[in-house]
């Protein structure tokens, strides 16, 4: 008997009872093999299972992707890692598969942000992945399959609580979508343009010179904007995002989201923030959090008295000039828009964190504007001609 319909505990929230997902249409596409999903869990896994499903179609890459409240905190593919990013992921002691080396990417894009997590694998679910997903505070994961060793570790995860889902790679849902808000039915032909590096053909900046890197990481961000809450900015470099901001209403305080996540992730590489003489006993997530702590300037008396008590001997804090030094390094990210960019403002604001590419629809009244800001800084900057919004 084919399974249409799937009784959840509640809604979004608690009071929001009866809740149900089903399926008007045949058997539903995805199967639980452990735990009990919830709404918001199912809302997270059939959109993260569409980032990485993209992710891999487009650039034949296994794919990652750590999702929060219905937008990624972290998307990736299996580039490997280098020693540094090993250590700023906590994972230099682990052997990762590629698929694994993606979601730890995915992961160590907002490690604050990515804590209670749903997790989307675009391949079939190995030990290693499943090993390293097994240590880490995540809610659950969808994949198109796993091993039968690394779907056993799974089970066991908080004490055989973890949510697991095999979704059908196959599945494809009608053309038409519909959905409803205060009792009106909203319908709509579904988002199914995926991003590709035929998109990235039109490049009215006088720098044109897109790396296969860039080209890489221009697609990666466009997959990852369609489907993070809009208004929506994403900061890509080295086959990951390092920097998403989501649903802002305006384009500048997305970007600058967007860019306040990418230069904590850069700080987090500094030698010093790598070197934090930890006591012993002090867990991964707390280290997590001490990590940000060491590199925010605004700590409160508490705070900082917290944050000492985990160090044996308490280490000298950053500078602002050493720090600014340190950010001076990155350079080659790429940022791309969901929507068009309205002022130059967002270029400028950019250009600070180390931003070489920029990938946008266009179709602003003042393209030029932005143009001429991109030419300003010897950014390279393709207009993709399609709107990615999601809400």
């Amino acid at each position: 008997m084919e399974n249409t319909e799937l009784t959840l505990r509640y809604g979004c929230n608690p009071h929001q009872k009866p809740a149900r997902v089903y399926s008007k249409q045949g058997a539903l596409p995805f199967q639980v093999l452990s735990g009990a999903p919830g709404y918001i869990n199912l809302l997270d896994a059939l959109n993260s299972w569409q980032l990485v499903r993209e992710l891999r179609s487009s650039l034949n890459l296994p794919a990652a992707t750590s999702f929060k409240h219905v937008s990624p905190a972290g998307a990736a593919v299996g580039v490997p890692l280098d020693d540094h990013l090993k250590q700023a992921y906590a994972v230099e002691n682990l052997e990762l598969s590629p698929l694994a080396t993606a979601y730890a990417r995915a992961r160590g894009a907002d490690r604050q942000a990515s804590y209670g997590d749903f997790a989307a694998l675009s391949d079939i679910v190995d030990v290693s992945t499943a090993k390293f997903i097994s240590r880490e505070v995540s809610d659950g994961v969808i994949a198109p399959g796993f091993e039968p060793e690394a779907l056993e570790i799974l089970r066991k995860k908080r004490k055989g609580s973890y949510i697991v889902l095999q979704i059908d790679p196959n599945y494809e849902p009608e053309e038409m979508e519909t959905r409803e808000v205060f009792g009106i039915t909203f319908e709509q032909k579904r988002n199914n343009v995926i991003p590709t590096f035929e998109m990235l053909k039109d490049v009215p900046t006088h720098n044109k010179n897109l790396s296969e890197a860039a080209q890489r990481d221009m697609v990666l961000s466009l997959i990852t904007l369609k489907y993070t809450q809009s208004n929506s900015i994403c900061f890509a470099y080295d086959g990951q995002a390092i920097g998403i901001g989501a649903g802002g209403q305006s384009r500048i305080m997305c970007t600058r989201v967007a860019a306040a996540k990418a230069e904590n992730w850069y700080l987090r590489l500094h030698p010093a923030a790598l070197s934090l003489p930890f006591k012993a006993g002090v867990k991964r997530q707390e280290k997590v959090n001490a990590v940000d702590t060491y590199l925010r300037d605004d700590l409160t008396a508490i705070e900082e008295k917290e944050w000492e008590q985990l160090f044996d001997v308490v280490p000298p804090r950053l500078t602002a000039q050493e720090k600014e030094e340190w950010l001076s390094g990155l350079k080659g990210v790429t940022l791309g828009s969901d929507g068009y960019i309205p002022f130059r403002d967002s270029i400028d604001c950019a250009a600070r964190y180390g931003v070489s590419y920029v990938v946008q629809p266009g179709a602003s009244m003042r393209d030029e504007d932005v143009i001429q800001a991109c030419d300003a800084y010897d950014i390279a900057m393709a207009m993709a001609g399609i709107r990615l919004f999601h809400h």
